[in-house]
């Protein structure tokens, strides 16, 4: 008797490293009379199986606060890894510790407007769809919930307004085995 996700149909013995390595990831872009935004978020992962793909990913974000003057610009940071199971077809969960580095506003604020980098933390547990679009690409879509989150408080800032993450992407490599 095998376990759930294990034996021969899900092993990928003798596929050579290079085909199971997968690439991809996304981006995110955003303008408006308040602020512009921009955030790359590349990936790299390792079928391990034909279902358990372990990665990890890392994120920059740039924010300008235009209704400021002069503008306020932070620049953020951080690595994500993950592990990620296909449970049926293109339906899969992920787990991901998330460490970020952000760039938040110095209290109270002074004229100068001074900056100080915080670190924070993440647990993030969810699940999402992926549809082929060929033998070598996919798009992704997927929906994360922030174990470690907690509500800010007064004239604090935390780089997420939510417990909810959703996140979409692509992913390139071979995801046909």
């Amino acid at each position: 008797m095998t376990a759930f996700g294990q034996g021969e149909a899900n092993s990928l013995k003798g596929v050579p490293v290079k085909e199971r390595i997968i690439t991809g990831g996304g981006f995110g872009l955003s303008f408006s009379s308040y602020s512009d935004f921009f955030s790359l978020s590349p990936q790299i992962g390792y079928m391990a199986t034909r279902r358990l793909m372990l990665g990890t990913g890392i994120t920059y974000r740039y924010t300008k606060y235009k209704d400021y003057s002069p503008a306020l610009t932070f620049n953020d940071w951080g690595v994500n890894p993950f592990v990620r199971f296909t449970v049926f077809r293109n339906i899969f969960i992920q787990t991901e510790y998330e460490y970020l580095n952000y760039e938040d506003l110095v209290y109270p604020v002074t004229q100068a407007r001074e900056t100080t980098r915080r670190d924070y933390n993440s647990f993030l547990a969810g699940g999402g769809f992926f549809q082929p679009i060929g033998q070598k690409a996919s798009l992704y879509i997927m929906a994360m919930y922030n174990f470690s989150y907690r509500d800010p408080g007064p004239g604090e800032y935390v780089p997420y307004s939510s417990p909810l993450i959703i996140r979409a992407g692509v992913s390139i490599g071979n995801i046909g085995f």
